[in-house]
């Protein structure tokens, strides 16, 4: 098989991972060496359903020796199967860079024949780009859960980010869809880059030269629809990962249906609604000071598919609210749907130039047709609507424009 039909059945098999963040590494331009990744990560384009598409995204290998029944490259499913070599992959990446097509590589591979030997060959990779091809951009590598702790190491001297997918909410799930995966098998790498992250950066700190480890971080992916777990479950998961592994980011990917199994829901379309809900609530964990049990909880597990998290939450917490917008202090401000953190920064800086007055609110950031509701101005509420839940919701609803079916919505 030619290189090209490898690329176009290992790049198609690569599509449904969605963790391919490629921002946080700076390494620099340097001398005698190809490409550079940028503080501020590399170049992003966009499909048409919202996924990343700038980096050479691709499988080492689509052969697998795992049957988990979501997975399209799974052992049982009857599709083309192809295998790059080291060294192609790294020709390639080269060969694509150097035309300006691509600005780094993301790598993943199915397991093939185990886990360790799959690890090997994707170290030897990219050991052949740094070492061989003297490649300087950025990086994304997929650990593989159960290799050798020496082999995931090694393979994180070499990278910008590495990734070790957790992909369904609960062991339980996995011991339906993937039995071959144990969840102890995923947590352990995570723990394991996690503990290099930091030790290579108290490492830094007194030998400033000193080889970085993983110096963009690590992510992971999460499949959204595949099982039964609610909103709630998935969030609290998240937020576990964040607290405990620093993970920077936990992507969401919706349950594509491409396999036809008993085991999985008959769905006729990717939940994609509610994915950009769970990114919009992730974004809450991370940077709003949210918890999971704030945004959701047992009465009402699943995320609110008409607003977004953060008026869904204050719109069951109207106690909070209305906030005079030049008493509040930042975190009360972050609670405010409409408000963001640059804009409550914003606010709070302009308050130590006199009082605010509600025209300047637009002018500062503020998206009015929601804050509105939820704030006074001067002692003065500029609510079109009766503070009342059902009332606000209404006005809120109303005027927003339905999504077409199946549209990927906007994070922002």
């Amino acid at each position: 098989m030619d290189t090209l039909k490898k690329l176009a059945i290992l790049s198609a098999a690569a599509k449904y991972d969605v963790s391919c963040s490629s921002s946080g590494s700076d390494r620099g331009k340097r001398k005698g060496m190809v490409g550079n990744a940028t503080l501020s990560g590399i170049c992003h384009s966009w499909s048409e359903d919202g996924r990343c598409i700038s980096l050479l995204k691709i499988l080492m290998t689509n052969v697998c020796s795992y049957d988990c029944a979501f997975c399209v490259n799974r052992r049982s499913n009857d599709v083309p199967r192809a295998t790059f070599t080291p060294e192609e992959i790294a020709e390639l990446t080269i060969g694509f860079y150097r035309r300006n097509y691509i600005e780094g590589l993301f790598l993943s591979s199915a397991v093939h024949t185990s886990p360790d030997y799959t690890m090997e060959k994707l170290l030897a990779t990219v050991r052949q780009l740094r070492q061989v091809h003297r490649y300087n951009g950025y990086i994304h590598l997929k650990a593989i859960p159960g290799a050798d702790e020496r082999l995931i190491q090694a393979a994180g001297q070499f990278v910008d980010r590495m990734s070790v997918n957790i992909e369904l909410p609960s062991a339980e799930s996995l011991q339906l869809l993937a039995p071959q995966k144990q969840r102890e098998h995923i947590l352990q790498p995570m723990a394991q880059i996690n503990h290099g992250i930091t030790a290579n950066r108290e490492e830094r700190r007194t030998f400033r030269r000193a080889p970085r480890f993983v110096p963009a971080g690590q992510s992971t992916q999460l499949i959204v629809g595949a099982t039964t777990e609610d909103d709630r479950r998935i969030c609290q998961l998240a937020e576990g990962l964040y607290r405990r592994f620093q993970l920077k980011r936990v992507y969401y990917s919706a349950y594509v249906p491409v396999v036809d199994n008993p085991k999985l829901p008959a769905l006729t379309a990717p939940p994609l609604k509610r994915e950009h809900r769970l990114y919009q609530a992730d974004w809450l964990l991370r940077f709003y000071g949210f918890g999971a049990d704030e945004l959701l909880d047992p009465a009402q597990p699943y995320l609110d598919l008409d607003v977004d998290p953060k008026t869904g939450w204050a719109l069951r917490n109207l106690h909070f609210f209305p906030l005079e917008i030049n008493q509040a202090d930042y975190a009360q401000l972050l609670r405010v749907p409409g408000i963001g953190v640059q804009s409550a920064r914003r606010i709070v800086a302009a308050r130590r130039m006199g009082t605010i007055h509600f025209e300047h609110l637009q002018r500062i950031g503020v998206v009015l047709r929601r804050a509105r509701y939820f704030i006074t101005c001067q002692g003065r509420y500029y609510g079109q609507a009766a503070f009342d839940a059902m009332a606000i919701r209404r006005k809120l609803v109303g005027t927003s424009t339905p999504a077409a079916a199946g549209e990927q919505l906007s994070l922002f």
